[in-house]
């Protein structure tokens, strides 16, 4: 079964900016696997609270990103 799993920053995207990736994310696995994956394949879209992630031993925040307000 083909899984996908994407964390964004809470508030960053939108309901119809969920959809598209779901769509566009199952799109891209049945034109490589074929079409018989598509009611298989599972795409996860999920919001991670602002400083509830980090990379390189750094917790990251919309501010420290520069993205605070948009």
């Amino acid at each position: 079964m083909p899984f996908a799993n994407f964390k964004f920053p809470e508030g960053i995207i939108d309901a119809s900016r969920k959809e598209e990736i779901i769509h566009r994310t199952t799109a891209m696995f049945v034109e490589y696997f074929g079409e018989g994956v598509r009611p298989y394949t599972m795409v996860l879209v999920e919001e991670v609270s602002d400083g509830g992630w980090g990379r390189a031993d750094e917790t990251l925040t919309l501010e420290k990103m520069g993205m605070k307000g948009e």
